[in-house]
């Protein structure tokens, strides 16, 4: 291939890695040191082409293949295929009935009044905490993502769900996306325990997602789950619906959660911007505490402000796909049966693209600013036919709760308290992201 890249290593790569400090992190390197396409050891996929040009991405975007060996983790919640690496020809109509509910107004237009109670309901606690003890950003908001995502999943009535976010915790913490290469902590027997309460919770997930699909076929529902319904009303089966819905609870879980966090962090860090975002929702909103969901539409600072964080800490640090024949890049030719490494953090750090890349300015995301930039220099939610089918529902549930939270909260970081990012399927705060919240005057 002739790609400028690293010396392969007998470990297949797995050492530059873990040197590096993870994947999010070695990307970065990869293309400081080698320029925008990269040929590494992506460990448990071979040698693999980095791309962190936005420009020469365009020549993958068509790319529906992923890598089976990469996405192998996501089986145990697959009982009818792994839904993430199903063949392109049946891939294709599943995404669209999914972008027919899940990118849809009138879907997330119903479910407003349920996120915003969820929001709130958290805006309230941390005002009783206020100026009294400092807020985990992470903990709390990911919890606040899961049950947004449940209820809009399930539906609203759910017998309990709390257990049924307890349940997705347990099979989460089982780590199924841990590297073959690395060392399972534990001994024997307490990694026995803990795969047994992990199958335990995973039972109970599916045998609840069960029920609701039942009262779906029954008609016995008076809250639908406007997912369910619609994969019911296609003719899929109970299997496939099923996978389907713990696959969105997946890709759900933390993403809204860790993109708010990762923002109000950023807000803390620069009050000048934070008071900017506060000046405008005072001026949309008035006396209200919360927005409507027109309301979004008029929040312009808000959601740059969400995007220049989703710039600087994307949600999902990276992706990947596979060539099923050879592909031209530039002045490279790809083989058939590369995987083609996308570095969605190395893209938003790219100095070419993003002048002074470390820097929070929203103002990057005014119309006139995204106009001279190509198209896939910002891809928080990847792009392409592979691209998140719940993009829109994530930024109305993200811009939702910074507004509800920004409306009555002032964020400082808490003095002392190191963030680092790390990989946990998102791009994760190793030690949380702990800041001092007091109510606006």
């Amino acid at each position: 291939m002739n790609i400028p890249g690293p010396e392969p290593r007998s470990d297949g790569g797995a050492g530059a890695v873990a040197a590096a400090g993870g994947l999010h992190t070695y990307q970065l390197h990869l293309h400081s040191a080698y320029g925008p396409v990269v040929r590494f050891q992506l460990p448990g996929a071979g040698t693999a082409v980095s791309i962190a040009d936005p420009v020469l991405l365009e020549a993958t975007a068509h790319l529906d293949e992923r890598p089976a060996r990469l996405f192998a983790f996501l089986e145990p919640l697959c009982e009818a295929g792994n839904l993430q690496v199903i063949p392109a020809e049946e891939h294709a109509p599943w995404r669209q009935l999914l972008l027919s509910v899940l990118a849809g107004r009138p879907s997330h237009e119903r479910h407003f009044a349920q996120f915003t109670a969820l929001a709130t309901a958290l805006a309230d606690r941390w005002g009783e905490q206020a100026g009294r003890a400092p807020v985990a950003l992470q903990k709390d908001l990911a919890a606040l993502s899961l049950r947004m995502i449940c209820g809009y999943a399930l539906g609203g009535d759910v017998a309990d769900p709390d257990a049924v976010i307890a349940a997705f915790e347990e099979v989460l913490t089982s780590r199924p996306e841990q590297p073959q290469d690395v060392p399972a902590s534990g001994t024997q027997e307490e990694r026995a325990e803990h795969a047994a309460r992990a199958e335990a919770a995973l039972a109970r997930l599916r045998a609840t997602v069960d029920e609701v699909i039942c009262a779906h076929h029954s008609g016995g529902r008076t809250d639908r789950s406007d997912l369910i319904g619609a994969l019911v009303e296609a003719g899929e089966r109970s299997a496939r619906i099923r996978d389907t819905v713990m696959v969105t609870m997946l890709a759900a879980h933390h993403t809204t959660g860790v993109a708010v966090s990762w923002t109000l962090y950023l807000l803390g860090r620069h009050p000048e911007v934070a008071e900017k975002v506060a000046e405008e929702l005072d001026r949309v909103l008035g006396e209200r505490a919360v927005p409507d969901y027109a309301d979004l539409r008029r929040l312009r600072y808000l959601e740059m402000a969400l995007k220049e964080a989703m710039r600087l800490y994307p949600p999902g640090p990276y992706g990947a796909r596979e060539t099923p024949e050879p592909l031209h890049l530039g002045d490279y030719e790809i083989p058939a049966g590369t995987t083609v490494f996308y570095p969605f953090w190395a893209v938003h750090m790219n100095p070419d693209y993003w002048p002074e890349p470390e820097k929070f300015l929203p103002e990057r995301f005014t119309p006139e600013e995204v106009a001279k930039r190509p198209r896939l220099a910002h891809v928080p939610f990847g792009f392409g036919p592979r691209s998140c089918e719940g993009a829109a529902l994530a930024m109305v549930e993200a811009e939702l709760t910074l507004a509800v939270l920004l409306k009555r909260f002032r964020f400082r970081p808490v003095p002392g308290h190191e963030v680092t990012p790390v990989e946990r399927f998102v791009l994760w705060a190793a030690d949380d992201i702990r800041m001092d919240v007091s109510v606006r005057g």
